[in-house]
């Protein structure tokens, strides 16, 4: 298995496991913790996380939406302007959560950096 692999199923298991006692922002740390133990080079810092997650919570969001019908997902869908749509809902959350990921994971990247340098 290569490290962008590792990576990503490593910020997947962290970050369920993490947001079963934390609030939203524990992908945050998730993505900070496998960019800091898995540094991966160039693009992928980012690229990684960000799929791991948005795919994360797109499919969370989606099994927790089809329990009720998406009701509650279409009148969210309303307020924000989306006009019902709740894929389009689904889609934003993914990448709210796919950007936050993806800025921790270069920051875990960096503070790896840190760390070895010293």
């Amino acid at each position: 298995m290569n490290k962008n692999t590792k990576n990503f199923v490593f910020t997947i298991i962290i970050a369920y496991v993490l947001s079963l006692y934390l609030p939203w922002w524990s992908v945050m740390l998730a993505a900070l913790i496998s960019g800091f133990l898995i540094p991966l080079k160039k693009g992928a810092v980012f690229f990684i996380p960000f799929v791991a997650i948005a795919l994360m919570w797109i499919v969370q969001s989606y099994m927790l939406s089809s329990a009720n019908e998406f009701i509650l997902a279409k009148k969210i869908a309303t307020l924000l302007k989306l006009n019902g749509n709740s894929t389009l809902l689904l889609l934003a959350t993914g990448l709210v959560g796919g950007l936050a990921a993806g800025v921790s994971g270069i920051f875990g990247k960096q503070c790896n950096m840190l760390f070895k340098n010293k």
